[in-house]
């Protein structure tokens, strides 16, 4: 047999053995455990969800919820659906007006509490979103990312994660995108565990919800080093 096969034989199937335990996690048990997880929470938390709604249904909205198109793994869209928290005010332009001007005393609470993320238990059930994975940006951010950026999109998008728990929105672009590519190196079980019970305590200690100047984050411009 030729020796360059054997050696590119024998060099895959030592990448493959080192990867094997890592592609278990990522291809099977991370999903399953998303999934089974998020089933629970729903059942869980549907009371305060069922609340919630109620809540929002007296403020006048057309519809409790907030969906937007994002990008998701390999940049693939899904509609990620959040409670809404700001109205669709506009100004004598008709352009909207500033987050922090249409964000509601409901809505604050709920960001403020991180109750506006629980339907997206439903996007990690129907397998768009996991619970812990680079949070799912803008699609308008999308052809602003440079290559290394970019890889934030080869693993499933979650409702927490490294950068969440770093900082989340108190953080600059580039320290958040940096975040994201060390999560998608470092990706495993107890990281995932970690990032978790990190969250946990951020959403009872309410950190990292808002920026110094904005209501949730300023806008990706792009990167420019």
């Amino acid at each position: 047999m030729n020796k360059a096969i054997v050696a590119k034989f024998v060099s895959n199937n030592y990448t493959l053995q080192l990867g094997k335990g890592l592609n278990l996690y990522c291809y099977y048990i991370k999903p399953l455990f998303d999934k089974v997880f998020s089933m629970i929470l729903c059942v869980l938390l549907l009371p305060i969800g069922l609340f919630i709604i109620g809540l929002l249904l007296t403020e006048h909205f057309s519809s409790p919820f907030f969906i937007q198109a994002r990008p998701g793994k390999d940049g693939s869209m899904f509609r990620l659906i959040k409670f809404r928290t700001m109205n669709d005010t506009k100004d004598a332009n008709g352009e909207l007006r500033s987050d922090d001007q249409r964000i509601t005393r409901l809505g604050h609470w709920l960001r403020k509490l991180s109750l506006d993320e629980i339907p997206q238990l439903l996007n990690v059930i129907k397998g768009e979103m996991s619970l812990v994975g680079p949070r799912p940006l803008l699609a308008e951010y999308l052809p602003l990312y440079n290559e290394e950026q970019k890889k934030r999109h080869e693993v499933l998008p979650g409702i927490t994660g490294w950068a969440q728990v770093n900082g989340r929105n108190t953080i600059k672009w580039e320290e958040r995108f940096k975040l994201d590519l060390w999560y998608v190196d470092h990706i495993g079980f107890w990281l995932d565990i970690r990032i978790l019970l990190l969250t946990v305590k951020k959403v009872v200690l309410r950190e990292g919800v808002s920026s110094d100047s904005f209501i949730t984050m300023e806008k990706f411009k792009g990167t420019t080093q």
